[in-house]
């Protein structure tokens, strides 16, 4: 399993990590700011636990985001 980690409040809108993970992320249409779909908000960070399989796209969404504000860790 692993732990994807958005630091929301950061985003600048540039649409990277939905080009790199479609599944996972979408564009806002109220601020136009990236969201985590699924997420969970707590204190500004959005989070979502999601299976291994999921790795190579989120990978990508990461380095992606210009402002690193996506974080991953796997979970044991």
């Amino acid at each position: 399993m692993i732990r994807v980690v958005q630091h929301r409040f950061k985003c600048i809108g540039c649409n990277a990590c939905v080009e790199a993970d479609k599944y996972r992320w979408r564009m806002s249409k109220k601020d136009g700011k990236s969201t985590l779909i699924g997420g969970v908000e707590k204190k500004g960070w959005y989070s979502i636990i999601v299976d291994n399989d999921e790795l190579p796209a989120l990978d990508a969404a990461k380095k992606h985001c210009p402002v690193n504000i996506i974080r991953y860790e796997e979970l044991k």
